[in-house]
């Protein structure tokens, strides 16, 4: 019922509230299919400015540095952070290792609980702007799979601020945010 889901990120706006999406574990490229829910509003009123959609990224700083499973969009996905292997509980107070989206978007948000904690003052656009600006762009390439091909590409032409983020960047950045 996007419809319904629209009206809660509505109010969620109208609230200061920060969203943080993960962007789906499909493997698919944003920009050619949809994820829901989405920052878009149906009725066409515009977007849901203070959301972040979050792709996977895994350990290693090479190719492989967006996680296999990770949906990705030049427009759609914001930004990428850790994913895989990330130690996590499981149901009967357990652990284990689990890889998703589902992982990365969780990071993104402690993060803005973080930058929001120590800088009160600031806006969810606020804090969304710090965590976009201060990401870390890497200058190799990353491989997508496209159509079942492997493809190289750079990070920025499959999200919007071409990084993975980085808290200790974001915190320095929030320290002196005008």
């Amino acid at each position: 019922d996007k419809r319904a889901v629209d009206e809660a990120v509505k109010y969620a706006m109208s609230k200061d509230v920060l969203l943080v999406h993960a962007a789906g574990n499909e493997g698919k490229d944003l920009e050619k299919s949809t994820n829901y829910p989405t920052r878009v509003y149906e009725d066409g009123s515009g977007l849901a400015g203070a959301w972040i959609e979050v792709g996977a990224s895994g350990p290693d700083d090479d190719s492989t540095l967006v996680a296999s499973f990770s949906n990705y969009g030049k427009t759609k996905v914001d930004v990428f952070a850790p994913g895989v292997a990330i130690y996590s509980t499981t149901p009967g107070s357990h652990y284990a290792n689990h890889d998703g989206t589902s992982m990365a978007a969780p990071v993104v948000t402690g993060l803005a609980a973080l930058i929001r904690e120590y800088y009160p003052k600031l806006t969810a656009l606020q804090v969304k702007d710090i965590i976009l600006s201060s990401v870390v762009k890497p200058t190799h390439t990353v491989t997508v799979v496209e159509n079942g091909q492997p493809r190289q590409v750079q990070l920025s032409d499959i999200s919007v601020t071409g990084g993975v983020v980085n808290t200790y960047e974001a915190l320095k950045l929030a320290a002196s945010y005008k």
